[in-house]
């Protein structure tokens, strides 16, 4: 068990491959199949994983993107991802890494503050995506963006980078503090 690296693996020919990271099994499962019934000149290929690091002994394709799934009903998802982010190698947050939270609609619900994740993705210098993974249509739009940012993550649009898309996606402020 190591540090996960982007360039451990050379990329492969029209495929893209992307890494979800979350503690709920059955939203990454409902995700991840929509992913994969977005129209995509390469082929996708999508892991799911509770957290890092990832066993060394088994073989696994280059990664080019790890969304990190969070749900604000659950205070050990939170925790989870902070643990698996020591996994990852710097060089990850230029452009390869997402969050990605979910439950964000029920504030009377949350163990987890929004503000503390966007404190954390702003640490990360990483896009924080909002989305209820458990409405079928916001599932649908979610997994087209991110089979988007998959592709550009991955080098199939010429003239963009992950690097770029970081760019263009983040936050020009810090978040707010709390109050």
């Amino acid at each position: 068990m190591s540090v996960l690296r982007p360039m451990d693996k050379l990329p492969d020919l029209n495929k893209a491959t992307v890494l979800l990271v979350s503690t709920e099994d059955a939203l990454l499962q409902q995700l991840a199949d929509s992913m994969l019934k977005e129209d995509c000149a390469s082929e996708l290929r999508v892991h799911l994983t509770k957290s890092l690091p990832l066993p060394s002994s088994v073989a696994r394709p280059r990664i080019d993107l790890i969304v990190f799934v969070i749900t604000l009903h659950s205070r050990y998802s939170f925790q989870n991802v902070e643990e698996s982010l020591h996994h990852v190698d710097s060089n990850f947050f230029l452009g390869k890494v997402c969050f990605l939270v979910t439950g964000a609609g029920r504030d009377s619900h949350c163990s987890v503050h929004r503000n503390t994740v966007a404190k954390l993705a702003h640490t990360y210098r990483s896009p924080l995506l909002f989305c209820d993974l458990e409405v079928e249509s916001f599932r649908a739009t979610v997994a087209q963006r991110l089979v988007r940012m998959l592709q550009i993550c991955a080098g199939h649009v010429p003239g963009v980078s992950g690097l770029n898309l970081l760019s263009l996606m983040r936050s020009p402020s810090p978040p707010p503090e709390e109050l």
